[in-house]
């Protein structure tokens, strides 16, 4: 979507075309009535601030969202093709990596109760397995916040690939 057409949508159109971002209904609001943009920076920019910070009632919205690590996101809605995407540049997976990841995905379940987050795009395997490892040692506090900057980051990250000058 251009910018232009994204400042000039009516509010149900501009806020669907977010959602595949982040379905966060307050930073959606928030990026909606902000228009119009002068630039795609500004929008993004816009973007950053209104992710500071999450609730974790938001952040356990958005990670009902979020496939696990190494799975393929169900369906053909854009956000699971944005996740496709993102995790597809990961490359075949080395089997033992791929299984490390997967007995990590389980224990970070039992321990925080919900799905490892991390914006994959641009991180190998390796690199996610290597931060899945350290954040098992966390704090719920601190891994919220982790979560809320994983999220932010992919969040950008999508409206910068949806959203063009």
């Amino acid at each position: 979507m251009l910018l232009e057409d994204f400042n000039a949508a009516g509010r149900p159109e501009a806020a669907a075309a977010l959602r595949p971002c982040l379905d966060i209904g307050r930073w959606i609001e928030e990026l909606v009535d902000s228009r119009p943009f002068g630039s795609t920076g500004r929008l993004l920019d816009a973007a950053r601030r209104a992710a500071e910070p999450f609730t974790a009632a938001e952040v356990e919205a958005a990670l009902a969202h979020h496939p696990r690590i190494g799975e393929r996101a169900a369906g053909n809605s854009t956000e699971a093709r944005l996740s496709q995407s993102e995790q597809a540049t990961l490359g075949v997976p080395d089997p033992a990596v791929a299984a490390a990841l997967a007995e990590g995905n389980r224990h970070y379940e039992e321990r925080f109760g919900q799905v490892f987050l991390i914006r994959a795009a641009g991180r190998s395997r390796e690199e996610i397995l290597a931060a899945l490892t350290t954040r098992l040692a966390h704090t719920p506090e601190e891994e919220l916040a982790v979560i809320g900057q994983q999220l932010r980051e992919i969040a950008v990250l999508r409206l910068e690939g949806l959203i063009r000058a």
